[in-house]
């Protein structure tokens, strides 16, 4: 089957929109969890930190493919429960990136001074005051390097949802190259992927500066 490249090219940039809001709807998910989970990490009671330190074990330790299969088939299996596709899909991908964002806030929460903390304690600053107006900014310019690094990980990750059959821009690449018999799909698909990180690294690099000039 010859390959008609413009409406192939135009087919994968519309499931490229799907990658998308995979990408966006798990960074506004997986962001505000990973960062409680960091704080329940760090936790002193064990009855907060040892289920946490399991969580991040099972997730970080198995390949987000397996996770992906078992969120979307275990309902069923388990309870004769089924539910959509793609959001299972997006549950998979928030709790992956959660735990390894999670990881990422801790290192850098936990390289701030504790003479901060005191200095601002001695002022009369709640401990939510000051990890809200101290700690945190100091954290996000700490830790930007290695959010810059998952984002881009993210945005390559997205083709694994079709292991569970979510049509999004690799599984249509995936489907014409079987159909066409040609690696051209592929070349396409990456370049986008390319074009996807390298804006990515642009924000990124954007947003380091700004905090340079401003530090």
């Amino acid at each position: 089957m010859k390959l008609d490249i413009p409406s192939l090219i135009i087919q994968m940039l519309e499931y490229t929109k799907i990658s998308l809001v995979i990408f966006f709807l798990t960074l506004i998910f997986a962001l505000p969890l990973g960062l409680a989970i960091s704080l329940l990490r760090m936790s002193k009671l064990k009855i907060l930190n040892i289920p946490i330190r399991v969580y991040l074990l099972i997730v970080r330790g198995t390949p987000l493919m397996l996770q992906l299969l078992f969120i979307y088939f275990a309902p069923y299996y388990l309870l004769g429960l089924s539910y959509d596709r793609f959001v299972a899909a997006i549950l998979a991908f928030t709790l992956n990136y959660a735990a390894y964002f999670a990881e990422i806030y801790r290192g850098g929460i936990e390289s701030i001074s504790k003479g901060q903390y005191e200095a601002a304690s001695m002022l009369g600053f709640t401990k939510l005051h000051t990890f809200i107006k101290i700690i945190l900014p100091q954290v996000v310019k700490r830790i930007l390097p290695s959010m810059g690094n998952e984002f881009m990980t993210l945005v390559k990750d997205t083709a694994l949802a079709q292991t569970i059959a979510v049509a999004e821009l690799f599984r249509i690449a995936s489907n014409a190259a079987s159909r066409a018999s040609s690696t051209l799909p592929y070349i396409i698909a990456g370049i986008i992927y390319l074009i996807l990180n390298s804006l990515i690294e642009w924000i990124f690099n954007k947003v380091e500066k700004h905090l340079d000039y401003y530090k």
